[in-house]
């Protein structure tokens, strides 16, 4: 049955103080949630924290890409709240390098990519999974990509990270059934500061070749990801694209 109410659930926001992350913990807090905000600064993440609606909020700190201190958090959480109910990885990280130009993609910067786009969602689902499972309902939304799907994006290793969350979600959500639900909600270009360059006129152009007309916002993804967690309640192991159509171009 769906439920617009998230009263009583605790919901983890990894990236949490970046702009889809923020969104969505706002919305979620609408929704009655209790929000853990994280991020890399503690001021930062109080911050952000401070500013959703009225509830039982936290600033969090926790790296992405530090499995230690993902199971802090997960530990930390969960003594606080005494659940955790859903888990969403809005965190990522890419840089602009010409699909063409293979000698500016090297390994460090593709290690890189993999550590905060793939294997720190796992590792962050790997820590939280046992708090999820003691729910019976949890949920997981990983924030993925149309470039996964598509192939163009800000680079190569970032599509084939993306990719990656892709089929973590058909994995996880048969290995973790029925007790955690594993979704992920893939956007294309949205008007935050997350691709370092782009700037007015790349959304510009990009909205006159998308089917909608727009580029998409943050709001459009937390409606998504609130979705996720009130509405879809029967869907697991898939990725829902809201791209404006982006990808049928």
């Amino acid at each position: 049955m769906s439920t617009t109410s998230l009263s009583g659930k605790v919901a983890v926001i990894l990236g949490g103080t970046g702009g889809i992350g923020l969104a969505a913990g706002a919305t979620l807090a609408q929704l009655g949630a209790s929000v853990v905000l994280t991020g890399r600064d503690a001021d930062k993440a109080a911050s952000a924290a401070a500013t959703l609606p009225a509830g039982n909020h936290l600033g969090a700190v926790a790296e992405i890409s530090d499995s230690a201190s993902l199971r802090a958090l997960a530990d930390e959480v969960s003594h606080h709240y005494g659940r955790v109910d859903i888990l969403v990885n809005t965190a990522g990280f890419t840089r602009a390098v010409p699909h063409a130009d293979l000698d500016a993609l090297d390994d460090a910067l593709i290690d890189e990519l993999f550590a905060v786009n793939w294997r720190g969602q796992f590792a962050a689902i790997r820590a939280f999974a046992p708090h999820l499972r003691a729910t019976g309902d949890g949920l997981v939304v990983n924030v993925g990509s149309i470039a996964g799907r598509t192939g163009q994006g800000s680079n190569v290793a970032y599509c084939a990270a993306k990719a990656g969350l892709d089929v973590m979600a058909i994995s996880l959500g048969r290995a973790l059934a029925p007790h955690i639900r594993v979704l992920n909600v893939s956007p294309g270009v949205v008007d935050t500061g997350f691709v370092p360059g782009r700037d007015s006129g790349f959304n510009e152009r990009a909205a006159k070749t998308t089917p909608l007309k727009r580029i998409g916002q943050a709001q459009d993804v937390a409606d998504a990801i609130a979705a996720c967690a009130t509405s879809l309640r029967f869907a697991t192991g898939t990725t829902i694209v809201v791209d404006g159509g982006r990808q049928l171009g």
